[in-house]
Parts: structure tokens; C-alpha cells; sequence
């Protein structure tokens, strides 16, 4: 795998090897010395134009975990600031010769459109309202080690469906993986045709008993310019997620941050049913799998480097500490 900018870059076989790859790295995990020399000598450079907690400390730490060279920028504090463009910010960071970048942007495409511009392999972390693959990749995982398989399982996801790129990453994956996917939320919060994706549509959460998973969506109003709901009071009475809407064999999942009160209530997000801090976990070790595959799963070239600079480590080798 070249590049990793949607979750349609893979099919079942490739998702199910990565997290198979995730596994093999959470074992690393639980030693007293958590790095391996996988990534030795690789550069990662972490380009983030937009806030982020999880995904980019993730990213930072996976990329320390496998041994490579790590360079994080934020547009506030950089050029960025200055007026300078992404093209010029990428052909800057080009001529240090990175292995991959990592992008999050506010604009859909943005991960695509690098690809022109830089020999780097080139991880979308999220673009506007477009897709956030590693998202969906983690979500998989964290379900995969706690139900075994997808096939035949109900998830139904709900609330801010028409600004959410987890949503579009998260309805694929699921469905690559035989899940029966639902998406729920008010009218004015389900985008015309999403059941393209593969998915259905419910504007009411009348029938969510029927679901095995739940997973709650954060009200995005970063990226709302209108009134789509009244008031977020008038949306968690309709939609929050709580006990009195759900029964405790339903897992529950959010990718964060959360609204707590809004989207969903602090006793469910709290709660034993509740995978929010596992999904985290699992957020470390699937993007230690992603760039593994993208910079050391195959035969990829390296501009100007022969073989035996390419620092990359064969699979076996991946257990053994830096």
C-alpha cells in the first residue's frame, strides 16, 4: 500500500491484515521496553492543520514506538501563519526528505492532492468532511477484539452524520466487514444519498434496541454555518445516548472529543458497556500498523536511497526491542 487516504484504498483482506499487524503490536506494548527498531532510520513528519488530541499524539507515539525520526507541525506557530501555502508547505518539507507524512486538513482532498506534490507515502489523518481512515481502522480493531467478528452485527451510528468524515470512513469499514450498518440522526443532519455508502437511515431512535453497537457522534459545530438542530438541549432529548434509550449488552463507542451531556450522557460514556477508552488504545497501535504497511508492508521505493540505507525491518524483526 502506497498511500492510505481512504478506507477504500483497502478491502476486507488489507483491513483484517492491519489489525492483525495492530495485535502483534499491542503485544510489544505490554513489555517494559515498548520500542522497536521497525521504522529505524525512516522520517515521519506529522502536518496537522487542524486541532487534535488523539489522533496526533497517537501518530507522534506510534511513529517514536517504531523508531523513526519524527517531525510534528502545527499551522499555528509555522509558516502557515505567514501566508504560506500547503503546496509550498509540502515541497518545504519534501526537500527533507521524509518517508511518510501524516495530514490533517480542514479541506476535503487535501491528503489526495499531496500525493502530487511529494514522493512520500502519504497518510490522510482527516480532510474536512471527506474521511478519517485510521479512524474507522481502530474502530474495526477495538470491535474485532471484543465481538471476534462483524459479520451479521447491527451498528448503528448517530447524530452529526452530515459533518462527520468518521462517519463516511466508519460506514465502509464497517460493511467491508459484513456489519449491517444504520445511520440515525436528525433530518437536517443526514446528507441526501449517504445510503449510498451502503448504509440505512433511520431519523429516529425508535428502534436502536436492535442494535449491538452504538456509536455516538460529536455535534460538530465548528463546522455548522446554520441552525441545524433548535438548541443541543432540543437534540439530546431526541437523540442523546443513555440508559433509558439503550440496555446494557449494547457496546457503546464515540470517537472524541465528547459533549458530555449532549450527544451522550456521562453514565453511558462512563460506563461498563463503553469502549471510548479502548478505542483510544486501539488508535495507538492500528497507526503503528498503518505505517508499517505504508513504509516497511512492501516493496516501496525510496527516491535517492539504495536498499541498504532504507532502514526498514523485516516482519519478523518487529518483536525484537530498539
Amino acid at each position: 500500500m502506497r498511500h492510505l487516504l481512504s478506507i477504500e484504498d483497502l478491502d476486507r483482506a488489507g483491513i483484517e491484515r492491519i489489525c492483525e499487524r495492530a495485535r502483534s503490536f499491542a503485544d510489544v506494548a505490554r513489555r517494559d521496553i515498548k520500542k522497536v527498531p521497525t521504522l529505524r532510520g525512516r522520517t515521519v513528519v506529522n502536518l496537522f492543520y487542524e486541532s487534535s488530541t488523539r489522533t496526533s499524539s497517537s501518530f507522534e507515539l506510534a511513529a517514536k514506538r517504531l523508531s523513526a525520526d519524527l517531525v510534528s507541525i502545527k499551522s499555528a506557530g509555522s509558516s502557515v501563519d505567514k501566508g504560506e501555502s500547503l503546496q509550498d508547505t509540502v515541497a518545504t518539507l519534501t526537500a527533507l526528505g521524509p518517508d511518510a507524512i501524516v495530514i490533517r486538513a480542514p479541506h476535503a482532498g487535501a491528503a489526495q492532492l499531496i500525493t502530487g506534490w511529494t514522493d512520500a507515502a502519504v497518510i490522510n489523518a482527516g480532510d474536512g468532511k471527506h474521511e478519517h481512515p485510521t479512524q474507522a481502522l481502530l474502530d474495526v480493531h477495538t470491535l474485532l477484539e471484543h465481538l471476534g467478528r462483524l459479520d451479521g452485527k447491527r451498528i448503528w451510528i448517530v447524530g452529526d452524520v452530515l459533518h462527520s468524515r468518521v462517519a463516511r470512513s466508519c460506514i465502509r469499514a464497517f460493511g467491508l466487514m459484513g456489519a449491517e450498518v444504520t445511520v440515525a440522526g436528525p433530518p437536517t443532519l443526514i446528507p441526501r444519498g449517504i445510503e449510498e455508502l451502503g448504509c440505512a437511515v433511520s431519523y429516529t431512535l425508535d428502534d436502536i434496541g436492535e442494535a449491538d453497537v452504538v456509536y455516538g457522534l460529536r455535534m460538530q459545530r465548528e463546522r455548522m454555518n446554520g441552525s441545524f438542530v433548535p438548541s443541543l438541549r432540543e437534540y439530546a432529548i431526541h437523540y442523546q445516548l443513555n440508559s433509558r434509550r439503550l440496555n446494557p449488552r449494547q457496546l457503546v463507542m464515540h470517537p472524541g472529543p465528547v459533549n458530555r451531556g449532549i450527544e451522550i450522557s456521562p453514565e453511558t460514556m462512563d460506563g461498563p458497556s463503553s469502549l471510548i477508552t479502548s478505542q483510544v488504545a486501539s488508535g495507538l497501535v492500528v497507526r503503528m500498523a498503518v505505517l508499517y504497511e505504508v513504509l516497511a508492508g512492501g516493496e516501496r521505493p525510496r527516491s535517492g536511497r539504495g536498499d541498504a540505507s532504507s532502514g526498514a525491518t523485516s516482519p519478523a524483526s518487529i518483536g525484537e526491542p530498539a
